[in-house]
Parts: C-alpha cells; structure tokens; sequence
C-alpha cells in the first residue's frame, strides 16, 4: 500500500462533501507531476485529505477505491483522474503550521513543493500525521 495526500480547497470540494457523496471522483488536476501520482495509485492506496487555501489543515483520510481512469473533466485524455472514498475523520486536524514544525516532517512534499495538489507521503511521515492527529 502506498500513502498519499491530496488537497482541496473546501469551498469546492470538502471532506464533508466526500463523505456525503459516499465515493468521489478526483479530477481536474493539471500539473505533469500531481498526474504522476495519480497514475501511481492504487485501490486500496490511502490519502490525507487536506484543506487548502482554508483552514490549511488535513482532516481526515480517504481510500482509494478505482485507479486508472482518465479525468472526465479533460477533452485532451492526458489527465487522470481516481475514484476514493472517505475512510476516517480525524480526532484532531493537523495544521500546515504544526506540520512545519515537526521536524520528522521537514522533508515532505507537502513542504518542499507547495503547490503540488497530489503529494507522495513516506511511511514514516504517514505515521507522524497520525500520532499528531491522535489517531
């Protein structure tokens, strides 16, 4: 199993409305290498679902449920798109400032390339955000 995180700015697509929609699709990503890591999913893979642009926290974690599938939202079929599901709600979110200043979490790509919209996440980060999140 791989581990991931994927943001979303809440005015447009928020955890709430993942877990309302029981299973969402992931699209409209155009950057070559959020794309990469999209294709690199798997069903079964996990992600940390996080606020952008509001709140700036991750909220909970999603799973991936159908991988491999082109972005409905791109007329060009060079996008990808995946479909997840939202897994587990967070006892307590987890702040981009509370994150920038663990150390353990001084090399993730969610720091390193900030604008990334699909980020890879190490084991060892994925355990980090979880003992911060109490879960």
């Amino acid at each position: 199993m791989a581990y991931w995180l994927m943001k979303s700015e809440p005015f447009k697509y928020s955890w709430d409305d993942l877990v309302a929609e029981g299973e969402g699709t992931w699209d409209g990503v155009r950057n070559y290498l959020a794309r990469n890591n999209l294709m690199a999913m798997q069903p079964g893979d996990e992600a940390l679902f996080y606020h952008s642009r509001e709140g700036l926290e991750i909220v909970g974690i999603a799973q991936i449920t159908v991988s491999g599938i082109g972005d409905p939202t791109d007329e060009t079929g060079k996008w990808a798109a995946v479909k997840l599901k939202a897994k587990e709600k967070l006892p307590r979110a987890v702040t981009l400032a509370a994150i920038k200043a663990e150390p353990r979490l001084a090399e993730m790509q969610l720091i390193r390339l900030s604008r990334l919209s699909v980020c890879a996440v190490s084991p060892e980060e994925w355990a980090v955000i979880r003992e911060m999140a109490g879960a």
